[in-house]
């Protein structure tokens, strides 16, 4: 895929991450770009093809528009934006009196998005990535990698769609209408993958992030799980039974966190516990 050369004077920046930052265009406001960091080139480009191939299966998630370059060489991803929208993290900081609705609602979206069944030729087994990030990880030992892989083998296999990233800011509103974005590791498998992030985001993380990255503070965050987990799970179980099965799935989002970290990350170990014993 051939990258389309652009100048940056056209864009104003509007936020940043991880891997690299976004821009709103100048004079268009339905064109938004996502620019990686120098010396990412692959990445961008696999993201860019794997977003058009979730797009064309009807997922709904912003159409991507092109792949393109800069004059300083860095690369990116061109989306057409959602005009008027709001993630459901900073709806929930502005009006944390709704957290409980905005829960349910994000809940409803995530129960269809893994309900949704795949061609598992096209996309990644999550199971096979979270071997990988195991793999490659420093931090852990070779008897602790070993009970690790075998507790992701044990867990039941699903050809169901997994977002890859579940923070709920990664889920949009604007009306009646709800998108995912950020879907560059999106992939299929066992939902509990999935859902573990959204546990990290409101009980493992400590105050200091919540707010940084969800605008809100953690006894809010907690709000948004408690109205989540049942929405997801149903009414029946109990949160304590929700948060003991989810609790090693969550866990081991510490793979993808000391993946963009470089650095072990102990309160987020903490819930592998009773796999590492």
């Amino acid at each position: 895929m051939e990258a389309i050369k652009i100048t940056l004077n056209d864009y104003i920046l509007s936020g940043g991450g991880a891997n690299g930052e976004s821009y709103d265009h100048k004079t268009d406001p339905s064109v938004m770009l996502k620019l990686y960091f120098p010396g990412k080139i692959q990445q961008p480009l696999d993201e860019m093809k794997l977003a058009r191939k979730v797009y064309d299966m009807g997922i709904s998630t912003p159409e991507p528009g092109d792949y393109v370059v800069t004059e300083d060489g860095r690369y990116g991803i061109r989306f057409h934006r959602i005009l008027g929208k709001k993630s459901y993290s900073r709806a929930t900081g502005d009006h944390p009196e709704m957290a409980r609705q905005y829960a349910e609602e994000f809940a409803k979206m995530c129960l269809q998005l893994h309900a949704t069944h795949i061609d598992t030729t096209q996309f990644e087994n999550v199971k096979d990535r979270y071997r990988r990030l195991l793999s490659e990880n420093p931090f852990f030992t070779a008897d602790e990698k070993d009970k690790l892989s075998r507790f992701i083998s044990n867990v039941p296999d699903e050809d169901t769609a997994i977002h890859g990233d579940l923070q709920f800011s990664n889920a949009i509103f604007v009306g009646e209408k709800r998108y995912f974005i950020d879907l560059g590791d999106f992939c299929y498998g066992n939902h509990l993958f999935d859902v573990g992030m959204v546990y990290v985001c409101c009980k493992l993380s400590d105050e200091s992030f919540i707010k940084e990255t969800f605008h809100m503070d953690k006894a809010t965050a907690i709000k948004f799980w408690e109205g989540f987990a049942p929405a997801y799970f149903g009414t029946s179980r109990s949160l304590k039974d929700i948060e003991a099965e989810i609790m090693p799935f969550a866990g081991l989002k510490t793979l993808i966190i000391e993946r963009d970290t470089h650095c072990p990350m102990p309160e987020f170990r903490a819930a592998l516990s009773e796999i590492l014993k």
